[in-house]
Protein backbone atom coordinates (compact mmCIF):
# COMPACT_ATOMS: atom_id res chain seq x y z
CA UNK A 1 0.00 0.00 0.00
CA UNK A 2 1.37 3.25 -0.94
CA UNK A 3 2.44 5.24 2.03
CA UNK A 4 0.52 8.50 1.39
CA UNK A 5 -2.63 6.26 1.73
CA UNK A 6 -1.66 4.77 5.25
CA UNK A 7 -1.33 8.80 6.31
CA UNK A 8 -4.44 9.53 5.14
CA UNK A 9 -6.07 6.42 7.09
CA UNK A 10 -4.19 7.38 9.69
CA UNK A 11 -5.25 10.79 9.66
CA UNK A 12 -9.18 9.69 9.26
CA UNK A 13 -9.08 7.24 11.83
CA UNK A 14 -7.57 10.12 14.41
CA UNK A 15 -10.11 12.35 13.50
CA UNK A 16 -12.57 9.89 14.06
CA UNK A 17 -11.76 9.07 17.52
CA UNK A 18 -11.47 12.34 18.11
CA UNK A 19 -15.01 12.80 17.12
CA UNK A 20 -16.26 10.30 19.47
CA UNK A 21 -14.43 11.19 21.70
CA UNK A 22 -15.75 14.11 22.26
CA UNK A 23 -19.54 13.60 21.60
CA UNK A 24 -19.15 10.95 24.54
CA UNK A 25 -18.43 13.46 27.41
CA UNK A 26 -21.61 15.75 26.02
CA UNK A 27 -24.53 15.21 27.98
CA UNK A 28 -27.26 13.40 26.03
CA UNK A 29 -29.93 15.75 24.99
CA UNK A 30 -33.34 15.26 26.75
CA UNK A 31 -35.84 14.41 24.53
CA UNK A 32 -39.15 17.06 25.68
CA UNK A 33 -41.91 15.59 22.83
CA UNK A 34 -44.74 14.91 24.82
CA UNK A 35 -45.73 11.42 23.82
CA UNK A 36 -47.74 10.58 27.08
CA UNK A 37 -46.64 6.74 26.29
CA UNK A 38 -46.42 4.16 28.98
CA UNK A 39 -42.83 2.73 27.67
CA UNK A 40 -41.45 6.20 27.54
CA UNK A 41 -38.73 7.26 30.29
CA UNK A 42 -38.28 10.98 29.03
CA UNK A 43 -40.26 13.79 31.16
CA UNK A 44 -43.45 13.50 28.85
CA UNK A 45 -43.83 9.88 29.24
CA UNK A 46 -45.76 7.56 30.85
CA UNK A 47 -43.68 5.04 32.50
CA UNK A 48 -43.58 6.10 36.11
CA UNK A 49 -47.25 6.61 36.05
CA UNK A 50 -47.40 2.83 34.22
CA UNK A 51 -45.64 1.50 37.11
CA UNK A 52 -47.13 3.50 39.95
CA UNK A 53 -50.83 3.00 39.10
CA UNK A 54 -51.77 0.42 41.38
CA UNK A 55 -50.67 3.00 44.33
CA UNK A 56 -52.84 5.25 43.27
CA UNK A 57 -55.46 3.35 42.91
CA UNK A 58 -55.14 0.95 46.13
CA UNK A 59 -57.31 -2.29 46.29
CA UNK A 60 -58.85 -1.76 43.04
CA UNK A 61 -58.37 -3.93 39.68
CA UNK A 62 -56.61 -1.94 37.11
CA UNK A 63 -56.62 -3.67 33.57
CA UNK A 64 -54.93 -1.86 30.84
CA UNK A 65 -56.24 -1.73 27.50
CA UNK A 66 -53.48 -1.89 24.80
CA UNK A 67 -54.90 -3.95 22.12
CA UNK A 68 -58.42 -2.94 21.30
CA UNK A 69 -60.19 0.63 21.17
CA UNK A 70 -62.89 1.24 23.67
CA UNK A 71 -65.69 0.46 21.70
CA UNK A 72 -64.01 -3.29 20.72
CA UNK A 73 -63.14 -3.41 24.58
CA UNK A 74 -66.55 -2.48 25.95
CA UNK A 75 -68.83 -3.37 23.34
CA UNK A 76 -67.49 -7.02 24.13
CA UNK A 77 -68.33 -6.42 27.55
CA UNK A 78 -71.83 -5.88 27.24
CA UNK A 79 -74.56 -8.72 27.74
CA UNK A 80 -77.28 -8.53 25.37
CA UNK A 81 -79.59 -11.02 27.31
CA UNK A 82 -82.77 -9.41 27.22
CA UNK A 83 -83.32 -9.70 30.72
CA UNK A 84 -79.89 -7.76 31.82
CA UNK A 85 -78.87 -5.80 28.48
CA UNK A 86 -76.10 -4.19 30.61
CA UNK A 87 -72.35 -4.32 31.21
CA UNK A 88 -70.89 -7.28 32.80
CA UNK A 89 -68.14 -4.99 33.99
CA UNK A 90 -68.56 -2.05 36.50
CA UNK A 91 -65.35 0.63 37.32
CA UNK A 92 -63.99 3.69 35.24
CA UNK A 93 -62.84 3.93 32.51
CA UNK A 94 -59.69 6.34 32.36
CA UNK A 95 -57.39 8.10 29.39
CA UNK A 96 -54.78 9.96 29.88
CA UNK A 97 -52.73 11.60 26.41
CA UNK A 98 -51.73 15.01 24.96
CA UNK A 99 -54.42 14.68 22.54
CA UNK A 100 -57.35 12.71 21.34
CA UNK A 101 -56.93 9.96 20.68
CA UNK A 102 -60.40 8.20 20.65
CA UNK A 103 -62.61 7.55 17.44
CA UNK A 104 -65.87 9.17 17.07
CA UNK A 105 -67.29 5.38 17.62
CA UNK A 106 -65.68 4.94 20.30
CA UNK A 107 -66.64 7.91 22.44
CA UNK A 108 -70.14 7.01 21.44
CA UNK A 109 -69.65 4.30 23.42
CA UNK A 110 -68.11 5.30 26.24
CA UNK A 111 -71.21 7.76 26.53
CA UNK A 112 -73.18 4.57 26.55
CA UNK A 113 -71.28 2.95 29.57
CA UNK A 114 -71.25 5.91 31.56
CA UNK A 115 -75.30 5.73 31.30
CA UNK A 116 -75.37 2.35 32.76
CA UNK A 117 -73.84 3.56 36.44
CA UNK A 118 -70.25 3.92 35.16
CA UNK A 119 -67.49 6.83 35.20
CA UNK A 120 -65.09 8.03 32.35
CA UNK A 121 -62.20 10.32 33.70
CA UNK A 122 -60.44 12.03 30.31
CA UNK A 123 -57.39 14.21 30.99
CA UNK A 124 -56.25 15.61 27.98
CA UNK A 125 -55.77 19.18 26.40
CA UNK A 126 -57.49 18.29 23.30
CA UNK A 127 -61.28 16.81 23.66
CA UNK A 128 -63.41 15.02 21.09
CA UNK A 129 -65.34 17.15 19.90
CA UNK A 130 -68.08 14.83 19.97
CA UNK A 131 -68.06 14.75 23.77
CA UNK A 132 -67.32 18.78 24.20
CA UNK A 133 -70.65 19.53 22.39
CA UNK A 134 -72.52 16.21 23.58
CA UNK A 135 -71.53 17.73 27.46
CA UNK A 136 -71.73 21.34 26.61
CA UNK A 137 -68.40 22.12 27.37
CA UNK A 138 -65.96 24.42 25.63
CA UNK A 139 -62.11 24.42 25.97
CA UNK A 140 -59.84 27.20 25.23
CA UNK A 141 -56.22 27.50 24.91
CA UNK A 142 -54.02 30.88 26.00
CA UNK A 143 -50.31 30.94 25.43
CA UNK A 144 -47.93 32.48 28.57
CA UNK A 145 -45.29 33.54 28.25
CA UNK A 146 -44.04 33.14 31.97
CA UNK A 147 -44.03 29.64 31.83
CA UNK A 148 -45.41 29.03 35.34
CA UNK A 149 -48.70 27.67 35.66
CA UNK A 150 -50.22 26.56 39.50
CA UNK A 151 -53.19 23.67 39.37
CA UNK A 152 -54.87 23.18 42.63
CA UNK A 153 -58.60 20.96 43.71
CA UNK A 154 -61.13 22.11 45.12
CA UNK A 155 -61.87 19.27 47.79
CA UNK A 156 -61.30 20.70 51.18
CA UNK A 157 -60.55 17.03 52.18
CA UNK A 158 -57.61 16.34 50.26
CA UNK A 159 -55.24 18.91 50.34
CA UNK A 160 -56.13 22.17 48.23
CA UNK A 161 -52.14 22.85 48.04
CA UNK A 162 -51.25 24.85 44.90
CA UNK A 163 -48.61 23.45 42.73
CA UNK A 164 -46.43 25.02 39.99
CA UNK A 165 -46.24 23.41 36.60
CA UNK A 166 -44.29 24.34 33.79
CA UNK A 167 -45.84 24.16 30.61
CA UNK A 168 -45.99 27.45 27.62
CA UNK A 169 -49.50 27.02 27.04
CA UNK A 170 -52.63 26.56 29.52
CA UNK A 171 -55.60 24.85 28.29
CA UNK A 172 -58.97 25.27 30.61
CA UNK A 173 -62.37 25.33 30.40
CA UNK A 174 -64.08 28.15 29.34
CA UNK A 175 -67.72 27.27 29.20
CA UNK A 176 -69.56 24.67 30.78
CA UNK A 177 -73.10 23.99 32.46
CA UNK A 178 -73.04 25.69 35.24
CA UNK A 179 -76.29 24.10 36.32
CA UNK A 180 -75.17 20.11 35.96
CA UNK A 181 -71.59 20.61 36.25
CA UNK A 182 -69.45 20.70 39.25
CA UNK A 183 -65.70 22.16 39.54
CA UNK A 184 -63.37 20.12 40.99
CA UNK A 185 -60.03 21.79 40.13
CA UNK A 186 -58.87 25.03 38.86
CA UNK A 187 -55.31 26.56 37.54
CA UNK A 188 -53.78 29.96 37.03
CA UNK A 189 -50.96 32.48 37.52
CA UNK A 190 -50.66 35.90 39.80
CA UNK A 191 -53.28 37.66 37.78
CA UNK A 192 -55.72 34.67 36.32
CA UNK A 193 -57.61 31.64 37.34
CA UNK A 194 -59.44 29.17 35.26
CA UNK A 195 -61.14 26.02 35.08
CA UNK A 196 -59.40 22.84 34.71
CA UNK A 197 -60.91 19.98 36.09
CA UNK A 198 -64.90 19.40 36.06
CA UNK A 199 -67.35 16.86 37.36
CA UNK A 200 -70.39 16.46 34.53
CA UNK A 201 -73.41 13.68 35.36
CA UNK A 202 -74.67 11.70 32.23
CA UNK A 203 -77.64 9.82 32.99
CA UNK A 204 -76.56 7.06 35.90
CA UNK A 205 -72.91 7.77 35.50
CA UNK A 206 -70.37 10.58 35.22
CA UNK A 207 -67.57 12.01 33.35
CA UNK A 208 -64.82 13.62 34.82
CA UNK A 209 -62.67 16.33 32.75
CA UNK A 210 -59.18 17.31 33.13
CA UNK A 211 -57.11 19.66 30.59
CA UNK A 212 -53.70 19.16 32.48
CA UNK A 213 -52.17 15.25 31.79
CA UNK A 214 -48.89 16.64 32.24
CA UNK A 215 -49.74 16.33 36.01
CA UNK A 216 -49.15 12.43 35.03
CA UNK A 217 -46.08 12.64 33.45
CA UNK A 218 -42.36 11.46 34.48
CA UNK A 219 -41.46 14.50 34.51
CA UNK A 220 -44.26 15.80 37.44
CA UNK A 221 -44.27 12.68 39.37
CA UNK A 222 -41.01 12.89 39.99
CA UNK A 223 -40.64 16.40 40.83
CA UNK A 224 -40.99 17.52 44.85
CA UNK A 225 -44.39 16.54 46.03
CA UNK A 226 -46.37 17.40 42.77
CA UNK A 227 -47.59 13.34 42.86
CA UNK A 228 -49.57 14.50 45.22
CA UNK A 229 -51.18 16.92 43.08
CA UNK A 230 -51.88 13.63 40.73
CA UNK A 231 -53.15 11.56 43.96
CA UNK A 232 -55.74 14.46 44.49
CA UNK A 233 -57.19 14.64 40.74
CA UNK A 234 -57.48 11.02 41.09
CA UNK A 235 -58.61 11.08 44.30
CA UNK A 236 -62.04 12.11 42.48
CA UNK A 237 -63.13 8.66 41.19
CA UNK A 238 -65.49 6.45 42.82
CA UNK A 239 -64.31 3.31 44.13
CA UNK A 240 -64.13 0.60 41.27
CA UNK A 241 -62.41 -1.22 38.83
CA UNK A 242 -59.97 0.64 36.53
CA UNK A 243 -59.94 0.04 32.80
CA UNK A 244 -56.90 2.05 31.35
CA UNK A 245 -56.74 3.07 28.27
CA UNK A 246 -53.43 2.81 26.38
CA UNK A 247 -53.53 2.20 22.96
CA UNK A 248 -52.27 4.38 20.17
CA UNK A 249 -49.87 5.55 24.07
CA UNK A 250 -47.22 2.35 23.54
CA UNK A 251 -45.49 3.81 20.87
CA UNK A 252 -48.10 2.28 18.22
CA UNK A 253 -50.40 3.83 16.07
CA UNK A 254 -54.16 2.94 15.38
CA UNK A 255 -54.87 2.22 11.99
CA UNK A 256 -57.49 4.33 10.18
CA UNK A 257 -58.49 1.35 7.79
CA UNK A 258 -61.28 0.33 6.94
CA UNK A 259 -60.40 -3.60 7.26
CA UNK A 260 -59.15 -2.36 10.85
CA UNK A 261 -61.95 -4.72 12.27
CA UNK A 262 -61.54 -7.76 9.83
CA UNK A 263 -58.01 -8.15 10.64
CA UNK A 264 -58.70 -8.06 14.16
CA UNK A 265 -60.90 -11.05 14.23
CA UNK A 266 -59.12 -14.64 13.34
CA UNK A 267 -61.68 -16.12 11.09
CA UNK A 268 -62.21 -12.67 8.52
CA UNK A 269 -58.19 -12.19 8.52
CA UNK A 270 -57.80 -15.58 7.35
CA UNK A 271 -60.48 -15.68 4.99
CA UNK A 272 -59.83 -11.83 3.62
CA UNK A 273 -55.81 -13.54 3.46
CA UNK A 274 -56.99 -16.66 1.59
CA UNK A 275 -59.32 -14.47 -0.77
CA UNK A 276 -56.20 -12.58 -1.69
CA UNK A 277 -53.83 -15.66 -2.05
CA UNK A 278 -56.82 -16.97 -4.47
CA UNK A 279 -57.00 -13.71 -6.67
CA UNK A 280 -53.48 -13.19 -7.19
CA UNK A 281 -53.57 -16.95 -8.18
CA UNK A 282 -56.18 -16.98 -10.68
CA UNK A 283 -54.90 -13.92 -12.60
CA UNK A 284 -51.63 -15.72 -12.93
CA UNK A 285 -52.81 -19.09 -14.25
CA UNK A 286 -55.53 -17.14 -16.49
CA UNK A 287 -52.48 -14.63 -17.73
CA UNK A 288 -50.67 -17.88 -18.54
CA UNK A 289 -53.41 -19.91 -20.29
CA UNK A 290 -54.93 -17.11 -22.35
CA UNK A 291 -54.86 -17.83 -26.06
CA UNK A 292 -52.87 -14.78 -28.42
CA UNK A 293 -54.67 -12.98 -30.72
CA UNK A 294 -55.16 -14.69 -33.65
CA UNK A 295 -54.32 -12.39 -36.94
CA UNK A 296 -56.78 -12.23 -39.39
CA UNK A 297 -55.89 -13.31 -42.76
CA UNK A 298 -57.09 -11.62 -46.31
CA UNK A 299 -58.25 -14.58 -48.60
CA UNK A 300 -56.27 -14.36 -51.40
CA UNK A 301 -58.30 -12.39 -54.30
CA UNK A 302 -59.75 -14.56 -57.71
CA UNK A 303 -57.05 -13.77 -60.18
CA UNK A 304 -59.27 -15.81 -62.27
CA UNK A 305 -62.33 -13.63 -62.20
CA UNK A 306 -59.89 -10.15 -62.50
CA UNK A 307 -57.90 -12.18 -65.38
CA UNK A 308 -61.62 -12.45 -67.30
CA UNK A 309 -62.47 -8.65 -66.73
CA UNK A 310 -59.45 -7.58 -68.18
CA UNK A 311 -59.71 -9.49 -71.00
CA UNK A 312 -63.41 -8.83 -71.72
CA UNK A 313 -62.08 -5.23 -71.55
CA UNK A 314 -59.52 -5.86 -74.58
CA UNK A 315 -62.14 -7.68 -76.29
CA UNK A 316 -64.73 -4.45 -76.21
CA UNK A 317 -61.81 -2.33 -77.46
CA UNK A 318 -61.15 -4.50 -80.32
CA UNK A 319 -65.62 -4.37 -81.10
CA UNK A 320 -65.37 -8.55 -80.82
CA UNK A 321 -68.93 -8.56 -79.49
CA UNK A 322 -69.06 -12.46 -79.54
CA UNK A 323 -66.29 -13.49 -76.93
CA UNK A 324 -66.58 -10.17 -74.76
CA UNK A 325 -70.42 -11.51 -74.36
CA UNK A 326 -68.86 -15.21 -73.57
CA UNK A 327 -66.05 -13.61 -71.29
CA UNK A 328 -68.90 -11.98 -69.61
CA UNK A 329 -71.43 -15.66 -69.10
CA UNK A 330 -67.84 -17.09 -68.13
CA UNK A 331 -67.26 -14.33 -65.28
CA UNK A 332 -70.90 -14.68 -63.94
CA UNK A 333 -71.45 -18.34 -63.80
CA UNK A 334 -68.21 -18.47 -62.09
CA UNK A 335 -69.32 -16.16 -59.66
CA UNK A 336 -72.62 -17.94 -59.08
CA UNK A 337 -70.56 -20.86 -58.39
CA UNK A 338 -68.44 -19.23 -55.93
CA UNK A 339 -70.95 -17.22 -53.86
CA UNK A 340 -73.77 -19.12 -54.12
CA UNK A 341 -72.60 -23.13 -54.69
CA UNK A 342 -75.04 -23.79 -57.44
CA UNK A 343 -74.43 -25.95 -60.39
CA UNK A 344 -74.39 -24.18 -63.64
CA UNK A 345 -73.61 -27.04 -65.85
CA UNK A 346 -77.53 -27.01 -67.04
CA UNK A 347 -79.91 -23.25 -66.99
CA UNK A 348 -82.92 -24.97 -66.57
CA UNK A 349 -85.90 -24.18 -64.27
CA UNK A 350 -84.03 -25.86 -61.31
CA UNK A 351 -81.28 -23.49 -61.74
CA UNK A 352 -83.57 -20.42 -61.86
CA UNK A 353 -85.17 -21.92 -58.93
CA UNK A 354 -82.21 -22.28 -56.83
CA UNK A 355 -80.52 -18.48 -58.11
CA UNK A 356 -84.20 -16.85 -57.10
CA UNK A 357 -84.03 -18.13 -53.68
CA UNK A 358 -80.19 -17.75 -52.80
CA UNK A 359 -80.05 -14.17 -54.38
CA UNK A 360 -83.46 -13.16 -53.56
CA UNK A 361 -83.77 -11.11 -56.87
CA UNK A 362 -86.52 -11.01 -59.39
CA UNK A 363 -87.47 -14.47 -61.02
CA UNK A 364 -88.70 -12.68 -64.02
CA UNK A 365 -85.10 -10.85 -64.15
CA UNK A 366 -83.24 -14.14 -64.17
CA UNK A 367 -85.51 -16.22 -66.30
CA UNK A 368 -84.55 -13.34 -68.86
CA UNK A 369 -81.11 -13.76 -68.29
CA UNK A 370 -80.81 -17.15 -68.34
CA UNK A 371 -82.99 -16.83 -71.67
CA UNK A 372 -80.44 -14.57 -73.52
CA UNK A 373 -77.64 -16.82 -72.05
CA UNK A 374 -78.97 -19.21 -73.71
CA UNK A 375 -80.20 -17.55 -77.40
CA UNK A 376 -76.37 -16.41 -77.19
CA UNK A 377 -74.99 -20.17 -76.71
CA UNK A 378 -77.26 -21.35 -79.33
CA UNK A 379 -77.08 -18.65 -82.09
CA UNK A 380 -74.63 -19.57 -85.31
CA UNK A 381 -74.17 -16.11 -86.52
CA UNK A 382 -72.19 -13.13 -84.73
CA UNK A 383 -73.86 -10.94 -82.11
CA UNK A 384 -74.62 -7.29 -81.95
CA UNK A 385 -73.58 -4.51 -79.88
CA UNK A 386 -77.48 -4.78 -78.58
CA UNK A 387 -77.15 -8.62 -77.86
CA UNK A 388 -74.01 -7.25 -75.69
CA UNK A 389 -75.84 -4.45 -74.05
CA UNK A 390 -78.99 -6.55 -72.85
CA UNK A 391 -76.66 -9.86 -71.85
CA UNK A 392 -74.83 -7.01 -69.61
CA UNK A 393 -77.70 -5.39 -68.34
CA UNK A 394 -79.50 -8.55 -67.28
CA UNK A 395 -76.27 -9.56 -65.51
CA UNK A 396 -75.72 -6.66 -63.53
CA UNK A 397 -79.46 -6.70 -62.43
CA UNK A 398 -78.67 -9.91 -60.51
CA UNK A 399 -75.08 -9.32 -59.17
CA UNK A 400 -76.43 -6.15 -57.65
Amino acid sequence: MNKNIKIYIAVLVFILALILLSDHNNPKPIDWRPTYSVNDKIPYGLFVFDKEINGFFKNHKVERISTLTPYEFLDSKYDENPLLKNYTIKGNFITISEANTIDEQSIKEIFYFVSHGNNAFLSMRTFPQYLLDSLKVEVKSDFQYNGTTSVWTTNKSVKTKKYNFQQQVEDYFSKIDTLNTTVLGYQGTKNQKHINYIKVPYRRGHFYLHTQPVAFTNFNLLKADHYQYAENVLSYLPEGAIFWYTKGQNGESISDSPLRYILSQPALKWAWYIFLIGMLIFIIFNAKRKQRIVPILKPLPNLTVDFTKTIGNLYYQEGDHTNIIDKKIIYFLEKIRTEYLIDTTKLDDDFIKKLHYKTGKSITDIQELVFLINEHRNSYHGSLEEDLIRINDAIEKILH
